[in-house]
């Protein structure tokens, strides 16, 4: 039998050793699968739409990821006052959005939203731990959501958010409620009669234990004559029961305003929010440097 060279062998030796090497060694993050689906453009961003657990999902990623790619997750109406996301965009934030219309945070919907984290996480490299963004009905969401896994929130801001479906869409308090969306509640948390509605323990406001163990910080927007989403009735038994339990959560109130308009003239507070309890250590440090003025 012919045998190889001693060199040649060395040289078949070391080759091999460099090949099960490389393909031993995890894919980075940075080289993670493009999204699928439809590429298209929102406010000068890439924008992808695909689906995940058979629900449409959207992703606008940012020119230049920040390290850990951190992300802000809307519960519901993303596009509605963009400044905030168009502004952490630019920070290097990814903005998701999966569209579950109707389902109003019900235990169907946070399974939804176990499957698009997997998938965000496990296959492109999304930190584990979102910035949740409740606008609204959207607080049902993401206060669900994040009752259900503390450990993959890193904050929560609450825009005039729901926190008790008993208050809107059920209209049990001051709010004239919605007889149609009270139906949808009835139906997909699959109520039998409205007294098991009224007793339902699982609302935002009865589930912010986890929460506060895990010390998610919290942000609330609103407007302090919002009728249809009483402010009283979700946000200040959110605030009140939350600060009992130990946790922290910052309050901005707008004098006089309604359910509308929703969002900050000025988003710096949100973003700073949003930014400084989610970007990590070397994300901080990049933007920084990126934004030192130079010296005169």
């Amino acid at each position: 039998m012919l045998r190889p060279f001693p060199r040649i062998r060395v040289l078949l030796a070391g080759l091999f050793l460099v090949a099960s090497s490389v393909l031993a060694q995890p894919t980075p993050a940075s080289d993670a699968a493009p999204f699928p689906g439809t590429k298209t453009t929102w406010s000068g961003f890439d924008r992808y739409d695909f689906t995940v657990d058979g629900k449409p999902v959207l992703v606008v990623v940012p020119k230049v990821a920040a390290p850990g790619k951190p992300w802000v997750w809307h519960g519901e109406f993303f596009g509605h006052k963009p400044a905030p996301d168009i502004a952490l965009l630019g920070r290097g934030f990814h903005i998701v959005y999966m569209s579950l219309p109707d389902m109003l945070g019900a235990p169907a919907a946070v399974a939804h939203w176990e499957a698009l984290h997997r998938e965000l996480t496990r296959h492109h490299g999304f930190a584990k731990k979102p910035a949740l963004v409740g606008l609204s009905r959207g607080g049902l969401y993401v206060y669900n959501w994040a009752s259900a896994h503390p450990d993959k929130v890193s904050c929560l801001y609450g825009d005039a958010p729901v926190c008790d479906f008993k208050s809107w869409p059920g209209g049990k308090g001051k709010g004239p409620g919605s007889k149609r969306d009270w139906q949808l509640v009835m139906e997909r948390y699959g109520f039998k009669t409205e007294a098991e509605a009224l007793a339902y323990p699982g609302n935002p406001v009865d589930r912010l234990a986890p929460l506060a163990k895990a010390k998610v910080p919290l942000l609330h927007v609103y407007g302090d004559a919002d009728e249809v989403v009483p402010w009283d009735e979700n946000t200040g038994v959110i605030a009140e029961r939350y600060r009992k339990l130990g946790g922290s959560i910052t309050l901005i109130a707008k004098p006089g305003v309604k359910h509308h308009p929703h969002g900050l003239e000025d988003s710096t507070p949100i973003v700073e929010f949003i930014w400084e309890n989610s970007a990590n250590a070397k994300a901080k440090k990049g933007y920084a440097k990126q934004n030192t003025a130079a010296p005169r």
